[in-house]
């Protein structure tokens, strides 16, 4: 069983999270994901969050993979959410309260 995170949403509720290796094989489903790393304190650090309709096809060639990897990212949480407007609401509030380094709209 893999590892959860919950990561603040800014309204006072949180929002759970799957911890997967950035090389997980993904499945055709809709979600949310935040790219991240763990600092030595061990706390996860976001650097990108994005959403998408199918993680196996959006999350293997990322245009911002290798931006984050640069960046220290080591892990891939993931959340599916199959009803697109709450995808993108809840998106747009995770970066809103986050402000993850690689996300540079919706800030």
């Amino acid at each position: 069983m893999n590892e959860t995170c919950a990561w603040p949403l800014g309204s006072g509720e949180n929002l759970e999270f799957t911890i997967y290796s950035r090389n997980e094989g993904w499945y055709a489903v809709a979600g949310l994901y935040i790219f991240t790393y763990r600092a030595a304190n061990g706390l996860w650090h976001p650097l990108y969050v994005g959403q998408t309709d199918d993680f196996s096809a959006r999350l293997p060639s990322h245009e911002k993979l290798q931006k984050a990897l640069q960046h220290g990212a080591t892990h891939i949480h993931a959340r599916i959410v199959s009803q697109e407007s709450d995808r993108l609401l809840l998106e747009r509030m995770l970066i809103q309260h986050l402000r993850p380094a690689l996300n540079v709209q919706l800030k």
